[in-house]
């Protein structure tokens, strides 16, 4: 009887699994194919035509499943367990096989629980040694004060230990500087080095990846993490080791030096290139020393840290384009785990000299949440990723391989970081920067895409615009996701017909494309994701139709492969990615990917910084030079308790013909400007700030507003000083006046009149001298670039300056956002007002029609 249940549980199994289909070949369905079709057929067990391709629409899984098969199965379906007996025993073996399922889920989460509160008892016992360690501080602290205080002829001597120098050329001296490094490391990993704090929002349960701490009141940015993972140990370290394979920021790692530490451990000098998350700030590279070994209890160590020096690198060309950063002792702790798995101890400490970027973007150099999300956070989900796909715990759409999703969101994303960074060594170089709006153009005539296609010969290079752009009380996650979601409020069709043409071979591909229609409709595939949602690989199918009468009813669609990430609102310290490259349809695991797309990382707003970003009367221009010249309403500062900022770096890639090369370049600004300015909107539609879209709306560069501020200065500056500031063309536009102010030799810039006055504008002139961009103009004061004499001198002329609306101060020395000196001949300072101020013969200043404050700066030049 046992026997013929089996059987009959094989067989009915089997057939739920293997299906005819008319060809007489047997098509195989995975559990959840068959989930999906059982929960239609016991709604409709004979659905129509109709809503069998409604199936195959709405349910992802079923997208390789042609109709033709899927009607197959709903008739032996109907066939197989059509009387009722069968049906129950097909019934009760399936909740059978539920219940099975459930009991192992049960006791995989009861093995997580109790590794999870193995971790949390070591987590106490480490806090109680804190603890115990404080009070002895605190009671050394009291007895050495008493000591001072009852005996006045002590002297207060502080003396630092001298530690004997090491001799990092020689293999004894690196052995001596790598065991201190494990024991430093080991220090904060499982001891009291550091005073680590919960990451936010991130809290530890059975469903949780693992916990997550950050420092806090410690030199540099640090962040731990600890989790149970069902991997062998040296397996761990083999993966993490590889740090480009999880880490998106890591350009190379190259291994330089590697030879054996005598106790079984290795020790390898290491020269890692991390890109720049925007096209604001210099790259970051390391040298450092690298140590493997394993403890006595059983656990395996790989701990790093900085070598002093400048280290070798590649080559000296290539490494003078980043800035060096330093790692403090960090690493790996493994241990193996009780009934299979690992335990893993993860620690982060990085000094990524922030004193090298502008002020705006230094809270992302300086903030241990986004080294907790970007490194540590990235290297646990990744392990739990790998192991979840060894285990089968994972399905994947569309037939590809894990390993062949990874490669594809590794290349975009690496697609998309070496666009932003446009490095030298990688054959990118700046064709030229349409300085108004910051939008850079960038060339790579190196970069032929037919070395990956045949059938793209014809291709000169490929063309990058990017800009990066300031936005203000915008959630990154929601930006993204109505990006993702609302293609057709930014992008243009043709444009992506026009990239999707390049990696096609016929009658269609550039440059003779056939005039196409957008439908409006976009179709989203899932192709994967990870363990936690936080990224997504999908293919996305743009409908579009030909507008050529003789082929009117032929398909245009264009497709796109995509990944999205950081969507997640409570994820702390996230950036939010969509990067997308265009494909052919049965794109091949090796396709040719050009990608594009958005990033918007969070800044943390410094005090006192979001109200005067909301209220001021005079708005920054941000680097789409966009100006609003009317003043803001009082309502508008409501809700400045709740500003948050944001850093959106926008990036292009265009591949191109060398004969049309030009022609390219002007369509990619053309196109980026177009896609900034509906971002702008977009961004101010959803701003839970509540201030009006029309208040808030952004212009562009060549709009009557921008061109009226430059009218603006240069009437001023005649009517002051009784000179020409500019020299225009009594038959030249408007938009004339906008260009020579820009291009002037002399550094331009304007201040807001507020307590603390914040630059607003500035020629590339200005912005070269104060090295910095548009975007970062509104985090330098007036008083931040004087020095202590050129500040003394603009107080004692300020009120000459309000009285008679201009002057002169004597030559001095500024410096610039980096901390360079720069010297100037002499300096012109001068009230900026609006026409009916400016055509008046009265200087009284009325509030009501003086704008700002304008400098400029003659014969400037760096020490």
């Amino acid at each position: 009887m046992e026997m013929a249940v089996a059987n009959h549980r094989e067989r009915s199994s089997d057939s739920m699994n293997r299906h005819l289909d008319s060809s007489g070949k047997y098509v195989r369905y995975t559990a959840e194919q068959v989930e999906a079709l059982e929960r239609v057929y016991a709604e409709c067990p004979k659905p129509s035509s109709l809503r069998r391709q409604q199936l195959i629409r709405e349910c992802s899984i079923l997208a390789n499943i042609e109709p033709k098969q899927i009607k197959v199965w709903f008739q032996n379906r109907r066939t197989r367990f059509g009387s009722r007996a069968n049906y129950l025993v097909y019934v009760w073996f399936r909740c059978r096989d539920k219940q099975r399922k459930e009991a192992s889920r049960l006791q995989s989460v009861n093995r997580k629980l109790s590794a999870m509160n193995k971790l949390l008892m070591e987590e106490n016992d480490r806090l109680q040694k804190q603890v115990s360690q404080l009070v002895c501080e605190n009671g050394y602290m009291k007895q050495q004060l008493t000591t001072v205080v009852n005996d006045p002829s002590c002297d207060s001597v502080v003396t630092t230990p001298q530690h004997s120098l090491r001799d990092a050329n020689s293999p004894a001296g690196l052995l001596s500087i790598a065991e201190q490094t494990l024991a430093e490391f080991l220090s904060k990993a499982t001891g009291t080095a550091v005073d680590w704090v919960q990451m936010p929002g991130m809290k530890p349960g059975p469903d949780s990846v693992g916990i997550f701490a950050i420092s806090q009141r410690c030199s540099g940015v640090a962040a731990r993490a600890c989790g149970l993972v069902s991997l062998e140990p040296v397996k761990i370290a083999e993966i993490l080791k590889d740090r480009p394979s999880w880490f998106r920021d890591c350009r190379s790692l190259e291994v330089f030096t590697m030879f054996p530490a005598g106790n079984g451990g290795t020790i390898e000098l290491v020269y890692m290139q991390t890109y720049a998350p925007t096209t604001l700030a210099p790259a970051r590279d390391f040298w450092t020393l690298r140590y493997t070994t394993s403890l006595d209890n059983g656990s395996f160590v790989v701990c790093e840290r900085s070598l002093s020096g400048s280290g070798a690198g590649p080559n000296a060309a290539s490494a003078s384009q980043f800035v060096r950063a330093e790692m403090l002792s960090s690493g790996y702790l493994i241990r193996p785990c009780d009934g299979g798995g690992s335990i893993i101890h993860i620690v982060d400490h990085l000094n990524l000299e922030a004193w090298s970027v502008p002020d705006v973007l230094r809270p992302l150099y300086e903030s241990s949440k986004v080294v907790a999300q970007k490194m540590t956070i990235s290297a646990l989900r990744y392990i739990r990723q790998l192991a979840q796909e060894s285990n089968g715990e994972l399905v994947y759409g569309l037939g590809r391989q894990p390993a062949v999703l990874r490669t594809f969101s590794q290349r975009l994303s690496r697609g998309f970081n070496d666009a932003v960074n446009g490095f030298g060594d990688d054959g990118w170089s700046t064709m030229h920067c349409d300085g108004a709006e910051d939008i850079v153009v960038a060339i790579n005539s190196t970069k032929h895409l037919n070395n990956m296609s045949n059938s793209l010969s014809f291709l000169g290079g490929v063309l990058c615009a990017k800009a990066s752009m300031l936005l203000q009380n915008v959630p990154p996650a929601v930006l993204i996701r109505f990006l993702r979601e609302h293609r057709s409020e930014w992008a243009d069709f043709n444009v992506d017909a026009y990239s999707a043409a390049t990696l096609k071979a016929g009658s269609f591909a550039y440059p003779g494309m056939r005039p196409t229609r957008f439908t409006g409709s976009q179709i989203i595939m899932p192709l994967g994701h990870t363990i936690e949602h936080e990224e997504m690989l999908e293919v996305v199918r743009l409908e579009g139709h030909s507008l050529a009468q003789e082929d009117a009813f032929m398909s245009r669609d264009v497709h796109l492969l995509q990944i999205c990430t950081g969507i997640d609102e409570n994820a702390v310290g996230a950036c939010s990615e969509l990067i997308f490259a265009p494909i052919n349809e049965m794109f091949p695991d090796d396709a040719p990917l050009v990608p594009s797309g958005f990033r918007v990382i969070p800044v943390d707003a410094k005090t006192g910084d979001a109200q005067d970003l909301l209220t001021a009367n005079h708005r920054t221009l941000d680097l789409t030079s966009s100006l609003e010249v009317g003043p803001t309403p009082e309502n508008a500062s409501g809700n400045s308790s709740s500003s948050s900022r944001c850093i959106l770096t926008i990036a292009f890639q265009f591949p191109f013909e060398s004969n049309l090369q030009d022609n390219v370049a002007g369509m990619a600004c053309q196109y980026v400007r177009s896609v900034i300015s509906s971002v702008q909107r977009v961004a101010m539609a959803i701003s839970p700030s509540g201030i009006s879209p029309s208040l808030g709306s952004k212009l562009s560069p060549g709009s009557p507003e921008a061109v009226t501020l430059a009218q603006w200065i240069s009437q001023s500056y005649t009517h002051h000083l009784g000179s020409e500031l500019l020299t225009v063309d009594s038959l030249g536009s408007n938009d004339s006046v906008l260009k020579l102010l820009w291009d002037h030799q002399d550094a331009i810039l304007c201040c807001s009149l507020k307590p603390q006055p914040v630059f607003m504008f500035a020629n590339q002139a200005g912005l070269d001298m104060l090295e910095t961009t548009l975007v970062a103009l509104q985090d330098i004061t007036l008083e931040k670039i004087f020095d202590e004499s050129g500040r003394k001198a603009l107080c004692s002329d300020f009120a000459k300056l309000m009285q008679q609306g201009y002057a002169c101060l004597p030559s001095g020395i500024c410096l610039s956002t980096m901390g360079r000196h720069v010297t100037y001949e002499q300096a012109v300072a001068w009230k900026v007002f609006a026409p009916a101020a400016s055509s008046s013969e009265n200087n009284d200043g009325n509030d009501n029609t003086l704008h700002c404050l304008a400098f400029s700066f003659v014969n400037w030049s760096f020490v």
